[in-house]
């Protein structure tokens, strides 16, 4: 029996390592997922930039910012001269935080009292707002614990004030949810979609399309509507929850939103049926699937900052729609962010979409000719 059954496993590997697609199963994925963790999935942060709105003409303030230039976790973009300034650089994105040192922080720090130093984040992505604090905490307790060795006192004197835009509780659960959104929405899309035409080969109702009247764009959105329609409702759903259940406040505009989800889907659509058009069966369908979802979430920033990544990691996700509809989904649920702001994202989402429509459509063409 054990002859029999060391035979069979022996005869299975043989078949798997001869067939060129299963050693592609067997080996792309891997190498291609630890590549991608690897270099993108990190939750340390550098390169933070920050300004600094200095009000103080003092020597204790201009210690504290060179400590900060002296980080490699922080980056100075420059000096704020007026509060006007704060919300522009906040809220697109130039900086991730403003340090401000008000008028007497020096002299109240002089005169053996605390000095309050204002720091004010970007809490759409709270996860990065509290780490990149827990660095701003380390860096002023080394000047306090120094001061206070060097001046022979026991207190702290400078005080962090901190405030938080758009997520006033850094509240981890109002930058994920909104998120979610988008995820779960590619993964019904693109299934839908990537087992498409692959289901019909397996079952062999494929070559029937060759004896009706249809052309190949009328197959191509034939395919397409029951995915875009299955996401939509799929996306409402999801935003519903968000805002009812988990009580995430909508800051923006629907029409903002679902401009996002659609030009999205379109975008999902289309890598879904170029899968499906390239698969001989189910497994492979799901299988292409798989492999675009998993490194397509990791490098998309939904839970570590696309910044943090190697810049030619950074590079590779511009051909990732979920880079663009993530910050679509957050800007109008957290900010309230409109089209005037958000329209950067829409046109990669675009053209990524018409790109990979346009192929799955040269697939079917080729296959059904």
């Amino acid at each position: 029996m054990l002859r029999r059954i060391l035979a069979l496993t022996i005869k299975e590997f043989i078949g798997i390592l001869k067939n060129r697609k299963s050693r592609m199963v067997l080996i792309l994925p891997p190498i291609a997922q630890i590549i991608v963790f690897g270099y993108a999935a990190t939750f340390d942060l550098k390169d933070v930039p920050v300004a600094i709105y200095n009000e103080d003409q003092g020597e204790i303030s201009r210690q504290i910012i060179a400590r900060f230039k002296g980080s490699r976790v922080f980056r100075i973009i420059g000096g704020l001269q007026s509060d006007d300034q704060i919300s522009p650089v906040i809220s697109l994105k130039k900086a991730l935080l403003v340090l401000h040192f008000h008028e007497e922080f020096s002299k109240d720090i002089l005169k053996g009292g605390h000095g309050d130093l204002q720091v004010i984040l970007d809490g759409r992505n709270s996860n990065t707002a509290l780490i990149a604090l827990n660095y701003v905490h380390t860096i002023v307790a080394d000047f306090n614990r120094s001061w206070a060795k060097k001046n022979g006192v026991g207190s702290s004197p400078a005080r962090l004030i901190t405030r938080s835009w758009f997520n006033r509780m850094l509240d981890s659960h109002w930058f994920i949810i909104p998120g979610i959104v988008a995820l779960l929405t590619i993964v019904v899309t693109l299934e839908v979609t990537a087992l498409s035409v692959a289901k019909e080969r397996e079952a062999g109702t494929f070559d029937q399309l060759l004896v009706t009247p249809m052309t190949p764009f009328e197959i191509l959105i034939g395919k397409s509507l029951p995915g875009l329609i299955i996401g939509l409702v799929e996306g409402t759903f999801i935003i519903i929850a968000t805002c009812y259940w988990f009580e995430i406040p909508l800051r923006g505009s629907l029409l903002v939103l679902y401009s996002g989800l659609f030009t999205f889907l379109l975008s999902a659509i289309g890598i879904g049926l170029m899968i499906s058009s390239i698969s001989l069966t189910q497994q492979q369908g799901l299988m292409g699937a798989f492999m675009f979802l998993v490194p397509s979430v990791v490098l998309s920033g939904f839970a570590t900052p696309i910044a943090n990544m190697p810049k030619f990691v950074q590079d590779l996700t511009l051909l990732n729609p979920m880079r663009y509809i993530l910050v679509i989904v957050r800007s109008v649920f957290l900010q309230g962010a409109g089209f005037d702001l958000l329209w950067t994202q829409y046109i990669p989402m675009a053209i990524i979409g018409i790109v990979s429509l346009a192929i799955a459509g040269f697939l079917f063409k080729r296959r059904l000719y």
